[in-house]
């Protein structure tokens, strides 16, 4: 079966694997990364991860500077440690897009909004993996129990600056300033 032989390497799972995966056309129920020769395959989000990302995306887009790019999954991000991840909400500079795609350098900002089936992973492999690509920001959010927690990568490891929750307002310093409260980024705010 020709989908089959697609998804069974060698070994580990490579980028060139990776870009071998069949498109469904019309498909949007799954997302697809490759994290440390695996392929995660993880169901749609739910309605108030999609909130928090627009909440958060939206007020990322209005403090940016002139010359830098706010986007919002899907969006394949190619890292130079192999790695094919696709942050809820991404800031970059434009002079990554290669093809189409980023994968000319790493973005300045990865956010990963939880999900039940994501929190683990979001916490764990991703935060090691954003950290070994050299991303310098990266922000998990809770959208549930409104918390965002912030790492700055200082010396090639990761630093966590921020754990704000609910109503406690944190002004981010990087990628650059942005004030903003967890409870901003929940439906119904």
């Amino acid at each position: 079966m020709a989908v089959m032989t697609a998804l069974e390497p060698a070994g580990l799972f490579t980028r060139a694997d990776f870009e071998k995966l069949p498109e469904f056309p019309g498909e949007t129920r799954y997302r697809y990364e490759l994290l440390d020769g695996a392929i995660i395959v993880s169901p749609s989000p739910g309605l108030a991860h999609q909130q928090a990302v627009l909440e958060l995306a939206v007020l990322l887009r209005e403090a940016a500077p002139s010359g830098l790019m706010v986007a919002v999954s899907p969006l394949d991000t190619y890292l130079p440690t192999g790695d094919v991840l696709e942050p809820d909400v991404l800031v970059f500079d434009p002079a990554i897009i290669v093809d189409d795609k980023l994968q000319g350098g790493v973005p300045l900002l990865a956010v990963e909004v939880l999900s039940p089936s994501s929190r683990r992973r979001d916490v764990g492999d991703k935060l090691t993996a954003y950290r070994d690509a050299g991303v310098p920001s990266y922000w998990v959010v809770d959208p549930i129990d409104p918390r965002l927690r912030a790492w700055s990568l200082v010396d090639g490891a990761y630093v966590e600056i921020a754990d704000v929750s609910g109503d406690e307002e944190w002004t981010a310093a990087a990628p650059y300033a942005v004030t903003f409260r967890p409870s901003d980024l929940t439906a119904g705010h």
